[in-house]
């Protein structure tokens, strides 16, 4: 378990924060429970999830991950002419929030094709379309390029922007209560409220970028993919990961910081070491 423990913290800090806000909010009580059993399994994931040291693992894991993130567009449900979420045991996830972390740890952790990684899963976010996907993937581009300077990563930042944009016109829905734009609201209602939620994700922000036992790359990668989601939250309808009701993005969040932790690598080793 060395090195896992500011993983945990990492992801308790908006989890917790975001559960205390839905049972203050008025929110479905069922919200709360289902948040709070995805924060248990995230936590478990954190803890014994391996690191899967072998390159030819991470890279069948990636295809895998990047493989469902399609499922969507053939099984549905569709909304809209939008297919973005994966029915299961009578909860719907988004596949996005639920495998795109992982998956951007994985690109971080191969050097080779990082690349062709992002542009895969950015792929997904566009036939789906999801906007936050699209950033995800475009601000976890801009992390591993600070990290790496890998100028591979420059063009794949820059179609996901162009990506996003495109995505944001065709796949907007109405926001939903306790699950979109949350901080937003709060800011017009209950600034207090939206200031301490909004420090919960800045410091697992921070502490994604600097403080996991992760090389530099993937910490900063997986931070981006945070920021990018947080992001399209505040700028549209799409849901605030880590603080709203969601179970999606908080076991997303724990299998890639799973993933990630590398007990052998502090966040002060080589940046341009990506294991």
């Amino acid at each position: 378990m060395r090195g896992r423990g500011i993983s945990v913290l990492s992801l308790a800090l908006p989890v917790l924060a975001g559960i205390a806000y839905l049972a203050l909010a008025g929110a479905p009580q069922t919200y709360v429970f289902i948040n709070g059993l995805a924060a248990l399994a995230a936590v478990a994931a954190i803890l014994f999830v391996p690191g899967f040291e072998a390159e030819r693992t991470r890279r069948l894991i990636a295809v895998a991950l990047i493989a469902v993130l399609f499922i969507p567009l053939v099984t549905g449900p569709t909304l809209n002419g939008i297919a973005r979420w994966l029915p299961f045991g009578g909860v719907i996830f988004h596949s996005g929030a639920l495998f795109c972390p992982a998956i951007v740890v994985l690109a971080a952790r191969d050097e080779d094709f990082a690349p062709p990684i992002l542009l895969a899963a950015l792929l997904a976010a566009s036939l789906q379309p999801d906007a936050a996907l699209s950033l995800a993937v475009m601000l976890a581009a801009v992390g591993l390029y600070n990290a790496s300077r890998d100028w591979r990563l420059v063009p794949v930042a820059g179609i996901a922007f162009f990506a996003s944009m495109v995505a944001g016109l065709r796949g907007e829905l109405p926001a939903q209560p306790h699950v979109e734009r949350i901080l937003v609201h709060l800011a017009m209602t209950t600034p207090l409220a939206a200031f301490a939620l909004t420090l919960a994700l800045l410091a697992s922000f921070f502490l994604i970028a600097h403080a996991i036992a992760a090389p530099k790359p993937v910490r900063h990668a997986l931070a981006g993919s945070l920021f990018g989601f947080s992001l399209a939250a505040l700028v549209s309808n799409y849901p605030s990961v880590l603080i709203g009701y969601g179970a999606a993005p908080i076991i997303g969040y724990g299998l890639a910081l799973g993933l990630a932790v590398r007990p052998d690598r502090g966040p002060n080793d080589n940046p341009n070491s990506s294991g």
